[in-house]
């Protein structure tokens, strides 16, 4: 919202929650209130989002100004402090650093270094009400779980923790959220928090997550992701969500450390079959004559978006759409990469193996061919517990999945990962790599092997991904050991 404007009228200034905002009512002395407009409804009157609140606050007590403060309504909650979490060095300088820049700001770790620990630590720093968004209903769980069994009153009674999502309706000193749960009733709970912890907070900027962050009347606010940066560039939005970064490390930093494996990348590529290069150069062909024609110019993210908004209303436009995707379906999805695949499953028998894919039709074909348990959106939460349980102790070796597995879920530790498929994204590819970085027995590496259908698409996106890592983008630090091409 916009700068200040003149004052209102006379009287004792009242500042107030309302859906989402805070409103300033009545007295002298509103001129300059930071981030706040008219209120059209009320003469005099002012409003801001709700995330203006403590900087509002701040204003009106710098200024000298009799305010009536009836914005927060906190849920009652006692002094908090952890019991059984032990901070690692890392842990205990990101929490440091988020102190230092007042509770505000966001911890960038690789997955499974241990970030809900941070989280769990902040919320017991914080010592009041606590929000905790996130992406999933198994996060949701794991959270609640965790808080449940680590967090306690200063008196020594368990702190309630209470559910918004997947059914659970319940707000209590410390909630954990969905994100869309958390989004439905923002307007609704905004100012009942001082602390909110958003978990991959790289989601938070995306449109309609993002009123989460702005409704909230929290001071206090913690970011946690293995991987801040978007392709879209909406994580620019970030630092005024949630703060920006207050401590990063990456992969190697923490497999130097003993903390998680040392891993390596090898890239194979593999030809596509004639009959799928015939008809993979067609469509691409088809692809590129329609960006041309349709002054779109070279591909491009910008172009693409334009070419998608584009085939609502023009046919050809649609059609340049689906010769595209036809070709990338092709490469994504070659025989000869589940040749390949054939081979490296049967050199790593023994190896506890996860395969991830882009999409769900590779998943059932590998599935089916190899004979091995496997994970989609679409599988019921009980046989995905089971599936993750039976690759736990080793009845299953290996799991095939498309991106559900990326984040959001807890999963066993395993020795090798496949890439058949993915986005240029650096986020996915470091995602999917922290699935493999628990320390292994006797210092053991893990290993990543990727395969690219050469003369495709994919090879620039595998190449985008490998930048990504090699800049530590998201991730901090380097991008291992990369086994020659």
């Amino acid at each position: 919202m916009g700068a200040g404007v003149p004052d209102g009228g006379e009287g004792r200034i009242v500042l107030e929650y309302e859906r989402g905002t805070v409103r300033l009512l009545g007295g002298g002395g509103l001129r300059g209130v930071p981030h706040a407009e008219p209120d059209g409804r009320e003469g005099g009157a002012l409003r801001a989002y709700g995330m203006h609140y403590a900087e509002i606050a701040a204003h009106l007590e710098g200024r000298g100004l009799d305010f009536e403060d009836r914005a927060r309504d906190l849920v009652p909650s006692p002094p908090m402090r952890t019991e059984g979490l032990s901070l690692r060095g890392y842990q205990r300088r990101a929490l440091a650093a988020w102190a230092r820049a007042s509770m505000r700001g966001c911890v960038v770790l690789p997955t499974g270094a241990g970030k809900t620990a941070v989280g769990m630590a902040a919320v017991a720093r914080a010592g009041a009400a606590a929000l905790v968004v996130v992406p999933t209903i198994d996060l949701m769980e794991q959270w609640a779980a965790s808080l449940s069994g680590h967090l306690r009153a200063d008196g020594g009674g368990a702190v309630g923790v209470g559910r918004l999502g997947g059914g659970d309706a319940e707000v209590r000193a410390v909630t954990v959220a969905t994100y869309d749960s958390a989004y439905a009733r923002a307007a609704a709970i905004g100012n009942r928090f001082a602390l909110a912890v958003f978990d991959e907070v790289h989601h938070l900027p995306a449109r309609g997550y993002r009123s989460i962050a702005e409704q909230l009347t929290a001071p206090y606010r913690l970011g946690l992701t293995a991987t801040l940066e978007r392709e879209d560039g909406l994580h620019s939005l970030v630092p005024a969500l949630a703060g920006g970064v207050v401590f990063r490390m990456g992969p190697r930093e923490l497999a130097g450390g003993g903390y998680l494996a040392d891993y390596t990348i090898d890239r194979r590529r593999v030809d596509l079959t004639p009959a799928e290069r015939s008809e993979h150069d067609r469509c691409r062909s088809a692809f590129l004559s329609g960006m041309r024609e349709l002054g779109l110019g070279a591909p491009s993210m910008g172009s693409l978006r334009r070419l998608i908004m584009m085939s609502n209303r023009s046919r050809a436009a649609r059609e340049a759409l689906l010769a595209r995707n036809r070709a990338a379906e092709i490469a994504l999805n070659s025989s000869a990469k589940v040749e390949e695949l054939r081979g490296i499953l049967a050199g790593n028998a023994g190896a506890r193996t996860i395969v991830f894919t882009q999409n769900n039709r590779m998943v059932r074909r590998i599935s089916d061919e190899f004979l091995v348990p496997s994970i989609t959106h679409r599988t019921p939460r009980p046989e995905r517990r089971e599936v993750l349980d039976g690759f736990r102790s080793g009845r299953y070796g290996v799991v095939a999945t498309s991106k559900v597995l990326d984040e959001g879920v807890d999963v066993p530790d395993a020795q090798l990962g496949v890439v058949l498929s993915g986005t240029g994204s650096g986020r996915e590819m470091i995602q999917r790599l922290g699935r493999l970085l628990r320390p292994k027995p006797g210092g053991a590496a893990a290993t990543i092997i990727e395969i690219v259908s050469r003369r495709t698409g994919e090879t620039s996106a595998s190449s985008r991904r490998m930048s990504a890592l090699a800049r530590g983008e998201g991730g901090g630090g380097g991008a291992g050991r990369r086994a020659p091409a």
